[in-house]
């Protein structure tokens, strides 16, 4: 085709796009590459390759767009990845290639390492190997992301201005909101509840995911839950009615919680719980620990009783096993093999372990329910809270109306920071206390026999340090449950 027509121009072309919205039908780069074809067909140019970054930012810094690199690459190189010469480059707006200094004199480099090339854009052709025009792209550069930047700035006002009027700003429904993202959708806030109160039970958010795959919910934007995505929802405060902005809770002028004006899910109270206990599991990590899930009750739980030739207790953990098929019990517990560190003198029949240890941890959790009845005491430095808050914006003042220079203001303020800082997480603590308090007086046996085994298991775990299982001794006897010795956690 260039041997039959040297006027002939073979062009690539880049589309980019920066949020594809909610469809993520590529419709808008696939539009820009329409109208670029086009123009090359008008201006006797053929499309030998077409680049494409869908759904990808130009100007932050942390976003790698593949075909841009792509694209640098094969301008160094001259030609497309399968070998046609590469004559000029089409996009739609400059602003489509670059808009950090540092992509277009990349660009620029790239494109003039070759000569003769051309270059088209919305503005029609242009020679990027004029005089000055590098100084002419870095000046559209900079203007491009001072726009960029000034469009970012009143998204954030415009953002935490409608986080203080309590309005949403979802960009999406979020999951147990309907599309006006004020009206509960019943089923998925019913989800929501079971989790958070199987949560503060002691079910784990990889369980929690797991059930909501098998019941096939999924995610506003049409994905499967994973874990971090339901360790997100469940942290929301939008959960409980109030309104946040990366991590902090937005605060009226009387430094109260905004209320958003959406249904909520579970009360503040429980909310505050439920994250106070996600944040004791992660260590704050925000991370699922380990991928270990136990087959029976008491495995690890139990601890060998007996005693070694030197007078030591073995005291190593049993672990669960599936018993022989002619027994009358599916699974047992023993010691493990001499090789792997254990005795192998221990071995305990299942059922009547596990079933003789619940009722025992049932006891103790109704004890411990009934001394918690009585409510816990008011917080008792709401008035040390008030009177910090105040502090605060009495230095604030005298800042502003300048009876205190700076240097004074911003040595003080991060004392009074400090101290509404401890007192806030001392409130938020005692809340988690509170809602722990009003659990404990449900129905112990009732919801005992609900719970999934890795709530049941993290209950005993709650209940005692260890349970020490002594041997039973030769021949075939009854089972003893004498021969079975918790060793309990203190309840304060």
């Amino acid at each position: 085709m260039l041997a039959a027509d040297p006027t002939l121009r073979c062009v690539v072309c880049y589309a980019r796009i920066s949020f594809d919205g909610r469809v993520k039908d590529a419709h808008g780069v696939e539009d820009q590459h329409r109208d670029m074809t086009s123009d090359a067909g008008k201006l006797n140019w053929l499309v030998v390759y077409r680049y494409t970054d869908n759904d990808k930012s130009a100007s932050k810094e942390n976003v790698v767009r593949d075909d841009f690199e792509q694209l640098i690459n094969d301008l160094g190189a001259g030609t497309t990845p399968e070998g046609y010469p590469i004559h000029g480059v089409m996009a739609a707006n400059d602003d489509r290639l670059y808009r950090r200094p540092s992509d277009w004199e990349r660009y620029l480099k790239a494109f003039t390492k070759h000569e003769g090339r051309v270059y088209h854009d919305s503005n029609g052709a242009q020679d990027l190997y004029a005089e000055g025009f590098e100084i002419k792209g870095l000046v559209g550069v900079a203007m491009s992301l001072s726009e960029t930047r000034k469009k970012q700035r009143r998204s954030r006002n415009s953002h935490r201005s409608r986080a203080i009027r309590g309005q949403s700003v979802s960009a999406w429904r979020p999951f147990g909101w309907e599309d006006d993202k004020v009206t509960l959708r019943a089923k998925e806030a019913d989800a929501i509840r079971k989790a958070v109160d199987d949560i503060l039970a002691g079910a784990s958010i990889s369980e929690i995911t797991r059930q909501w795959k098998e019941a096939e919910f999924v995610t506003s934007r049409g994905n499967a839950f994973q874990y971090q995505t339901v360790k997100q929802l469940l942290m929301n405060a939008r959960l409980c009615g109030y309104r946040e902005i990366k991590g902090e809770l937005v605060r009226d002028g009387d430094d109260q919680p905004i209320v958003g004006e959406w249904e909520s899910i579970i009360t503040p109270k429980k909310w505050y719980a439920l994250t106070a206990k996600v944040r004791e599991r992660g260590q704050g990590t925000g991370m699922p620990r380990g991928g270990l899930v136990h087959k029976y009750l008491l495995t690890g739980i139990l601890r060998c009783g007996h005693v070694l030739e030197d007078g030591t207790v073995c005291n190593n953990k049993m672990i669960g096993i599936k018993a022989n098929d002619w027994l009358k019990y599916q699974h047992a517990y023993m010691c493990k093999k001499t090789v792997d560190g254990g005795c192998n003198k221990t071995y305990k029949r299942g059922d009547k372990t596990d079933k003789h240890i619940e009722r025992l941890v049932i006891a103790k959790l109704k004890a411990e329910a009934e001394a918690a009845a009585s409510e816990v005491p008011e917080w008792g430095k709401t008035e040390d809270l008030e009177r910090a808050v105040q502090s605060r914006k009495a230095l604030e003042k005298r800042w502003q109306d300048g009876e205190v220079d700076d240097e004074m203001f911003f040595r003080n303020l991060p004392a009074f920071e400090g101290r509404i800082k401890e007192l806030r997480a001392d409130q938020a603590q005692h809340m988690a206390k509170a809602a722990a308090a009003e659990a404990a007086r449900e129905d112990i046996v009732a919801s005992w026999k609900s719970k999934t085994l890795a709530q049941r298991r993290e209950l005993i775990k709650k209940a005692v340090h260890a349970i020490t299982a002594l041997p039973g001794g030769k021949g075939n006897k009854d089972f003893d449950v004498e021969l079975l010795k918790p060793v309990w956690k203190s309840s304060s």
